[in-house]
């Protein structure tokens, strides 16, 4: 027997009355705005809060307010709306068989490698491409939140429901040190070079600065601050300076972009540390896509020798 999906306790003509009354702040409102009766919104409202087991506004005040639920509800009222509002024009620009708009997350330190192997497969796929480099964490916020259709990082968000996820690669953390350093074979070692030369750290608004971070109090390192950054290029420039050592990956150096003559790299003592790059989807929206731009982006890894 097949199993029964439980039904949804609302439908979409419920979220744009829900929508209207709190863009409004009143039932009278809201029904002049939509073309109905008063006591038809307060009825669509009340079977709304009554199938979600949640008072949605807080009828106490004028105008109408909403309660935490509501708010939270508005949210993701609003998205679906957009969504459902877009999906004929979508139909209808699709026909001819590639999608209108595909937008892409790219984490800074693969930008290098990875830009034009992306752009020139998505121009297949694609009327449309955006390609945006940043943070990771900013760009898992933007996949949640819609505003980004796929991402390409450090964090796979292995905890959220409703993603597929394409490994990609794995690079081992390298240290990075300002030509004519000597290089560290020992965690021993390692702590004495930090005790005269500071450690040039990424952000610890980047996912690659935070497993950093973990590392070191892993190997119960304590390294006091001096400088950080968000660019694999901030970190790289400074190593190049003489002004600080820096644990990074063969991927960052490249993407820093800098002559090798101005530092050295090394192993990083101890047991092997790696970083994870994985690209990541909504589930089954894209087809074919991510799967093929993930082959896309392994290819382009394979070149630079990145792939574990």
């Amino acid at each position: 027997m097949r199993d029964t999906l439980p039904a949804l306790p609302f439908d979409l003509r419920s979220l744009e009355i829900f929508l209207s009354v709190c863009e409004t702040g009143a039932m009278s409102s809201a029904a002049r705005a939509l073309g109905l009766t008063q006591p038809a919104v307060s009825l669509a409202v009340g079977d709304l809060e009554r199938k979600l087991g949640f008072d949605l506004f807080d009828r106490s005040v004028r105008p109408l307010a909403v309660t935490p639920a509501g708010s939270l509800l508005r949210q993701r009222a609003s998205a679906l709306i957009a969504d459902a509002r877009e999906i004929g024009p979508l139909l209808r620009e699709t026909q001819h068989g590639k999608a209108p708009l595909i937008r892409v997350g790219l984490v800074d330190s693969l930008a290098r490698v990875l830009t034009s192997p992306l752009a020139s497969y998505l121009a297949t796929a694609a009327d449309e491409v955006a390609i945006l480099s940043g943070l990771t964490a900013s760009h898992a916020s933007d996949l949640l939140t819609r505003r980004l259709d796929l991402f390409l990082g450090v964090d796979d968000l292995e905890t959220w429901a409703g993603l597929e996820r394409w490994p990609l690669a794995k690079e081992p953390y390298v240290l990075l040190l300002p030509a004519g350093v000597d290089a560290p074979r020992s965690i021993g070692a390692l702590r004495k070079l930090a005790s005269t030369l500071p450690l040039i750290r990424f952000s610890a608004r980047s996912q690659t600065g935070l497993d950093i971070e973990g590392h070191i109090r892993r190997v119960g390192l304590e390294i006091p601050g001096a400088f950080e950054f968000d660019t694999p290029f901030g970190v790289a420039s400074m190593v190049a300076a003489g002004r600080g050592f820096a644990i990074t990956t063969p991927l960052c150096i490249r993407e820093a972009g800098l002559p090798d003559a101005k530092f050295t790299t090394a192993p990083l003592p101890g047991a092997q540390f790696t970083r994870k790059l994985t690209l990541v989807a909504r589930h089954r929206e894209l087809g074919r896509i991510p799967r093929e731009l993930a082959d896309v982006a392994r290819q382009a890894l394979i070149a630079q020798g990145a792939l574990q």
